[in-house]
């Protein structure tokens, strides 16, 4: 697969945005042409209890390449529990100093109701996570992303922290 960019859903507005659960959101997807397309999806479906399933433990499973995706990022977000203010999460962002932009690895799936979902895969924490939770989003540099969405790319060669010192973090709440 060739790093041949498609919008078929016209030309995207980039401009930051923080994204919630059940919103819409930029990502990449392979379509049946060999052609990485950039569309937008919401983030999560029903799972069977009716809560919203936003992430999907990556590690040990096998993804058709036509069930995965990249969620296009510059940063993400963890949540602990704060020590300041009773009730309230403090907020640490992680970024990628080396990207401007990086992928989080995605699974696909189309609901009846909903049409094409996607969900982050998640694996172990890395040394930069693990202080702020036991799981982390499955990382991609840009390269990676389109190995990622290669049918011929084997999926679990993916699903791993990075390496300590890696990431930035940044308290922003």
């Amino acid at each position: 697969m060739g790093h041949n960019l498609g919008f078929p859903e016209g030309i995207p507005n980039f401009q930051p945005r923080d994204i919630r659960i059940t919103e819409q959101a930029p990502i990449l997807r392979a379509s049946d042409e060999g052609v990485v397309a950039l569309v937008e999806r919401r983030w999560s479906w029903p799972g069977p209890s009716g809560k919203p399933v936003f992430n999907f433990r990556g590690e040990g499973r096998r993804f058709a390449p036509e069930d995965r995706g990249v969620i296009i990022a510059d940063g993400f977000y963890e949540f602990t529990v704060s020590a300041e203010r009773k009730a309230k999460k403090d907020r640490w962002l992680f970024t990628w100093p080396e990207h401007e932009w990086f992928g989080i690895a995605a699974l696909l799936r189309t609901e009846p109701l909903l049409g094409e979902a996607f969900t982050m895969l998640t694996c172990p924490p890395g040394p930069d996570v693990q202080p702020y939770h036991n799981r982390q989003v499955v990382l991609l540099s840009p390269e990676d992303c389109f190995r990622w969405l290669d049918p011929t790319s084997a999926a679990g060669s993916f699903i791993h922290p990075l390496p300590s010192n890696t990431l930035n973090v940044a308290k922003t709440s």
